[in-house]
């Protein structure tokens, strides 16, 4: 049902969502409450009823650890990228990181991409 509420609605939503999230997380360890989660998806009209809402949870906090990260949501909600997807990541990635360190320091981003 999520799945489908977003799909309609977009990226707009999913990078609204992400915002939503890093804005909550008053301590900035990377994780929401289920609390914190059910009011994003009210704040968002993203209705999901009640026993659904308790089996995403059960899905997203798969560590079981009463929290989760932004990162597993996009994952549930709509699985891992294609091996297209992936291999372009990569292509950029590589262009990113000059030393070839395997990281990726936030100023040689700066470099190569304007979010303008």
């Amino acid at each position: 049902i999520l799945r489908e509420s977003l799909s309609k609605r977009g990226v707009r939503v999913i990078t609204g969502l992400g915002k939503y999230f890093r804005q909550v997380d008053k301590n900035r360890n990377g994780f929401l409450s289920q609390a914190a989660f059910k009011e994003a998806l009210k704040v968002f009209h993203l209705e999901v009823p009640e026993g659904d809402l308790e089996s995403l949870w059960l899905v997203l906090d798969d560590s079981k650890s009463d929290k989760v990260d932004y990162g597993e949501f996009t994952r549930a909600v709509f699985g891992e990228m294609n091996e297209y997807r992936k291999a372009f990541v990569r292509k950029a990635y590589m262009k990113l990181d000059f030393n070839k360190t395997g990281s990726v320091p936030m100023v040689d981003i700066r470099k190569c991409y304007c979010a303008k």
